[in-house]
Parts: C-alpha cells; structure tokens; sequence
C-alpha cells in the first residue's frame, strides 16, 4: 500500500492533500510539522513520496528553526533516504523560485499552492511514484 508523507503546518492545506491523495492515489497519507517523525519514517522506509512544505514555522531539528529546504536536504543527503521523491509545496511562487527551491533542497519536485489544478497535481505525483517503483 502507497504511503505519502505530508509535511504542512496549515490545517486546511494538510487537509487538502489528505483528501486529495488518499481519494486520487490511494493508499495511506500522514500529516506531521515533526521533523523527528520525516526522518524516522524516511529512514524506516515507510514512506513512498513525501510532499513537503517550504515554509515549516512550527518545525525545530535539534532546537532550532528548520526550513522545509533544509528538511528535503537532510533528506536528500543521507544515502539512506536519498532516492526517496521529495515535492516542494510553496505559496512562493513567483518566477524562478520553482528553480532556486529545487537548486537549493535537492528536492524532485515542486508544486505551488493552493493547489488549483488537482488533475496536474496528481499526475505529478503518481509520475513520482511510478518511478519509485
């Protein structure tokens, strides 16, 4: 069974993915800011794609303030959880920020919100999924 880790500390974002990807890709979807619970379950390989928020301001790694950048990098760092697809998810999405984001967190992917476009997203998603597998 999929199982897609979502990192977002906006309740009615996180509920828009759940619905979102539980209905379109099935499978199960986990919701958490928690930085401890991302690596815990990348590095149990418990998870099959994370969707990841850019801007994480409740989240901490070892007591201080932690970026979702610095969380994908993390991720993309450890030989352990490296192949693991990461999509960015940003209200920042101006020009050239897509770029930059991906540049700097090693990230997959990136999706700009609010979700407008389900049909792309999903797509998106499940081509990320297809290639994990």
């Amino acid at each position: 069974m999929i199982h897609i880790l979502v990192v977002e500390d906006d309740p009615h974002n996180a509920t828009l993915f759940r619905k979102l990807l539980e209905k379109r890709c099935g499978g199960r979807v986990t919701v958490t800011e928690s930085v401890e619970e991302v690596l815990a379950l990348a590095r149990a390989g418990a998870v099959q794609l994370v969707v990841m928020d850019v801007s994480l301001p409740n989240s901490r790694w070892q007591g201080s303030p932690v970026s979702g950048v610095e969380v994908c990098r993390m991720l993309k760092d450890d030989p352990q959880t490296a192949s693991l697809p990461v999509v960015l998810a940003t209200a920042h999405a101006m020009r050239g920020d897509a770029e930059q984001l991906l540049a700097e967190s090693g990230a997959d992917d990136y999706v700009a919100k609010p979700i407008v476009d389900h049909e792309t997203f999903i797509r998106q998603i499940r081509a990320h999924l297809a290639k994990a597998a």
